[in-house]
């Protein structure tokens, strides 16, 4: 009995031990200390810097030091080429622009060039692919044709624009598999300009985007409605490509997938790994491309069949946005840096920043994925492999009324996988790439049919 007691004990001292170590390989204890290294003094500092240019109106001042859009640009990418000093030049810094005149739109007053302050950290074993984290340069008074009255932006979108420094600042010390872009897009106001040069830059360029982050407003926690919520946030994203086409539109009919485009697997994506790391968090995953009849930086990348989501607070106010600073009627008026949590504004850097890393140092999702099933017993996918050293797939499927993915099974390193006794008329499926490190691609929802 005394002999048998140290195997025995052995043997439960084992087991336990191998179910800790698979727990903590549950998450990368790296993205805890991206948390924790976002700085809300930092932010709050930027913030202040870009609303102290007065205006940031695309059509506004370019050659003052001080004043103006050309100011806060130039600002921006001294800031970007800091940061890049600082980690031995790992970013790439440069302005991407495009001429726009009267005749390209209604809400351009004047000929001018809508420029993109841009800073690329190229990854180590995927370049070419992209994920992005974006903010928007410019601010607008109530008229978004007036280009000269005070227009400080601090929330809309100073906010979001020192997000995406403040996460290069953070990312810069690490290395990734796949590169990262942190944009600062102009001509948001005047009719997303800039979203739209850049994407169409990508696309001539072959860029393989993974998703693009668009951030907008992520500093008020005051709302019109009387809510004050400083952990509820908003990720805004369509159902389908609007690229798909009429071949792609009539399977979806048959077989499922109204909600599963590529900008839905990334919402998806955000909402899980917030809810992982950040559980104090609430992610609300909002079913539409940006609020009711209104746009963001992200449409863009969209329109060109790229995934992108926009995140955002969850309870805006009107009195603080596209608003002259003024009072009336006891009510104060204007996107001043009084109206900025900044803490709340780190949140959400957080978010963004531990979401860029995943992704970043995940492999490519499998392509070409392919169901099976009809009238049998057993759900069967098929795809094709990875290139590169991963560890293996992961079949997700989900009831076809559940907004997240439900279950999940890791089948190794296969390109085909029958899932027995899961009827396949009463779920949703996808399959994912995971990297020996732990982090996942985004789902890869069937594209094709086989028996």
């Amino acid at each position: 009995m005394n002999t048998l007691f140290p195997k025995f004990f052995t043997a439960a001292f084992l087991l336990i031990f191998i179910s800790h170590s698979v727990k903590a390989q549950d998450t990368d204890e790296r993205l805890y200390q991206i948390i924790e290294d976002v700085s809300a003094d930092r932010i709050e500092h930027d913030i202040r810097k870009l609303a102290g240019f007065g205006t940031r109106n695309t059509f506004s001042d370019t050659v003052s030091n001080t004043r103006g859009i050309g100011a806060a640009r130039r600002w921006i990418k001294s800031e970007f080429d800091k940061i890049s000093t600082n980690c031995k030049s790992c970013l790439e810094v440069f302005y991407q622009k495009d001429f726009v005149t009267p005749e390209d739109g209604e809400r351009i007053p004047i000929e001018a060039w809508v420029v993109n302050v841009v800073a690329i950290q190229k990854g180590t074993k995927y370049p070419n692919r992209y994920v992005i984290m974006s903010g928007d340069i410019d601010s607008r008074a109530s008229n978004t044709m007036d280009f000269t009255t005070d227009a400080p932006g601090a929330n809309d979108n100073a906010s979001g624009m020192a997000g995406t420094i403040e996460a290069a600042r953070v990312l810069s010390k690490y290395k990734f598999e796949s590169s990262i872009i942190y944009v600062g897009l102009s001509g948001e106001e005047q009719g997303l300009f800039g979203g739209k040069g850049l994407a169409e830059y990508a696309q001539k360029n072959n860029w393989d985007i993974i998703g693009i982050l668009n951030n907008d407003m992520i500093g008020n926690i005051e709302g019109v409605d009387g809510v004050i919520d400083n952990r509820s946030f908003r990720i805004f994203s369509e159902p389908v490509p609007p690229t798909e086409t009429e071949d792609e539109r009539r399977m979806r009919r048959f077989y499922g997938g109204e909600v599963d485009g590529i900008s839905r697997q990334l919402a998806r994506y955000v909402h899980k790994t917030t809810e992982t790391y950040m559980p104090e968090m609430n992610p609300m995953m909002i079913y539409r491309l940006d609020r009711f009849g209104r746009g963001g930086h992200h449409r863009p990348f969209n329109d060109l069949g790229f995934a992108g989501v926009r995140i955002m607070e969850a309870h805006e106010n009107y009195n603080r946005q596209h608003q002259n600073i003024r009072t009336e009627n006891g009510i104060k008026y204007g996107d001043v840096v009084e109206g900025v949590n900044f803490k709340y504004a780190k949140k959400l850097t957080a978010v963004n920043a531990i979401n860029l890393a995943s992704l970043a140092w995940a492999p490519p999702a499998p392509a070409k994925v392919e169901i099976g099933g009809i009238v049998e017993p057993s759900t069967k996918l098929r795809w094709e492999s990875v290139d590169g050293d991963i560890a293996g797939y992961k079949i997700y499927w989900r009831d076809t009324t559940a907004p997240y993915w439900q279950h999940s099974r890791f089948v190794g390193e296969v390109t085909e996988y029958t899932l027995e006794g899961i009827v396949i008329d009463n779920y949703l499926f996808g399959v994912v790439a995971v990297g020996k490190n732990g982090h996942e691609s985004l789902v890869e929802f069937p594209s094709g049919t086989f028996r």
